[in-house]
């Protein structure tokens, strides 16, 4: 396992960006129709195509999920993706034309140093081109840190960026966790270099700092990042158990838990925090137990915990005069 979403079977990752624009778009690629759902828990979301991810909406399977920076300029992404599907053949099926089902979900970056003017022109269309750009890319292994959607994507006091992990059960389940942390809160403790996230860490993919000892006096003291609508922090959940949408939804929710746990303050009002949800077993008949089902929103909460570490410990800074630092500049010689 390479500890990335796309250890689960059927599934491909491409990320593309624009280093001029500082910003750019992560494709979650199903090689079949896979069935989703979606819990959003931030105030202020932005989405496309996601209402059809609800249990009681008519279109069971999916055939992308993407994720963007450019705030609601972004959302352009998502008719990218479509067309490079569309030419695929691939979509749900209207007699004999095929509409391709691509949810997306946004994050704000747009005031991150970089040239924001091509959203100004109506024939630049960044995000539609870098949607391609991502969906042609999609393979197995793909990069963290600042790529794709993570490319512009920001913290309080550290740059943001794209991250995953991924576990598996004795009976060979997985489940994994892709996200861009765009946070309003902090992933570190205090001033130091721990992560929230410490608990969840497997082997030093992030460190291996652990908890400090003391703890900060300050460390429960809330740190924001900007004002209203700057902040957003988005994943997708997916494993190769056999869930219905219904339960696809339930892990949507559980998996908010471990944003909970990696990033203190979350779900607030001037978050859009999104979890997709998917399963990769769309022909299979037979849906998991309720007990087997808490056992894997479980594991979903400490996945999505460990790839928002992951996400920020790999980032790199943008080259912007006064842009926020990267982990590993800030905190060069720590060892555990």
């Amino acid at each position: 396992m390479n500890t990335l979403l796309t250890d689960i079977a059927g599934i491909r990752v491409g990320s593309a960006q624009d280093p001029s624009l500082a910003s750019g778009v992560s494709v979650v690629v199903f090689d079949q129709p896979a069935t989703a759902s979606i819990a959003i828990l931030g105030g202020a979301p932005g989405t496309r195509d996601t209402a059809l991810l609800e249990p009681e909406m008519t279109v069971e399977h999916i055939d992308a999920i993407v994720l963007s920076g450019g705030s609601a300029f972004g959302l352009d992404a998502a008719g990218g993706v479509m067309a490079g599907l569309a030419a695929m053949g691939r979509g749900f099926p209207v007699r004999d034309v095929r509409v391709p089902i691509v949810p997306q979900a946004i994050v704000f970056d747009l005031l991150n140093g970089g040239d924001k003017s091509p959203l100004k022109d109506p024939e630049a269309r960044p995000y539609h081109r870098l949607g391609l750009q991502a969906l042609k890319s999609a393979d197995r292994p793909f990069k963290l840190g600042s790529h794709g959607a993570g490319y512009g994507a920001t913290l309080p006091d550290l740059k943001g960026g794209l991250g995953s992990a991924s576990t598996r059960f004795q009976d060979g389940t997985g489940i994994a966790a892709l996200v861009v942390v765009n946070a309003v809160g902090q992933v570190t403790i205090g001033e130091g270099p721990h992560f929230w996230a410490a608990p969840y860490e497997q082997g030093q993919e992030f460190g291996g700092l652990g908890f400090p000892h003391p703890m900060p006096q300050d460390a429960l003291m809330p740190r924001f990042k900007g004002a209203t609508g700057e902040n957003t922090t988005i994943a997708v959940i997916a494993t190769d158990a056999p869930l219905t949408k219904a339960q696809c939804k339930r892990l949507a929710l559980a998996a908010h838990d471990g944003l909970a746990r990696a990033i203190r303050p979350v779900h607030t009002p001037m978050d859009g925090d999104i979890v997709f949800a998917a399963s990769t077993a769309a022909k299979t008949k037979a849906p998991v137990s309720p007990e087997v089902l808490a056992r894997l929103c479980h594991a979903a909460s400490d996945v999505l915990a460990r790839a928002v570490a992951r996400g920020v410990y790999e980032a790199e800074a943008l080259p912007f005069q006064g842009a926020l630092p990267a982990y590993q500049t800030r905190f060069p010689r720590v060892k555990p």
